[in-house]
């Protein structure tokens, strides 16, 4: 009986929808409107009527448990942590990388002396090899590029990142 109801009104629907966009449009509604009449005839309306009974029941439930709503907070606040970390992470806030990156810095802008090893372990042993081609490809590339580096660090400056 609801099947058929709700077939009549689909097809009430459809009618309307084929004067206004077509035949196309107005078979593809007949042919939705037609389910519920099928289900009905076969015998599944009382299943998927219970089934939708069920899930909004399920559904009501969790809207009005604490539990679900202790989830919810949780879940909220581990989605913050992580957009922090995110953003502490871009601006080099950051626990051990960062401190190593400030060190590094603090030892090349403290001129540290050659063949002493950083905290960082940079230095590698081609670097350290005396007459070696990869030490006088560094010294050829920072005559080079002291020009560039301190244009960028100007406008960083200016800017006020450091």
């Amino acid at each position: 009986m609801l099947g058929a109801a709700i077939t009549i009104v689909g097809l009430l629907i459809s009618w309307v929808v084929w004067r206004r966009r077509g035949a196309a449009a107005g078979l593809r509604g007949v042919a939705w409107s037609l389910v519920p009449l099928a289900a009905g005839l076969l015998g599944l309306m009382a299943t998927l009527w219970r089934a939708a009974a069920d899930i909004v029941g399920i559904l009501a439930g969790l809207l009005f448990n604490p539990m679900v709503w202790a989830g919810v907070a949780v879940a909220a606040v581990a989605a913050v942590l992580f957009v922090v970390s995110g953003v502490m992470r871009a601006r080099g806030m950051g626990g051990a990388q960062g401190r190593k990156t400030r060190e590094k810095k603090a030892a090349e802008g403290a001129g540290a002396a050659p063949g002493l090893e950083g905290s960082s372990g940079a230095q590698g042993p081609a670097a350290q090899a005396p007459g070696g081609s990869a030490g006088k490809a560094g010294a050829k590339g920072s005559k080079g590029g002291d020009d560039d580096m301190g244009d960028i660090e100007d406008l960083l400056r200016k800017h006020g990142i450091e």
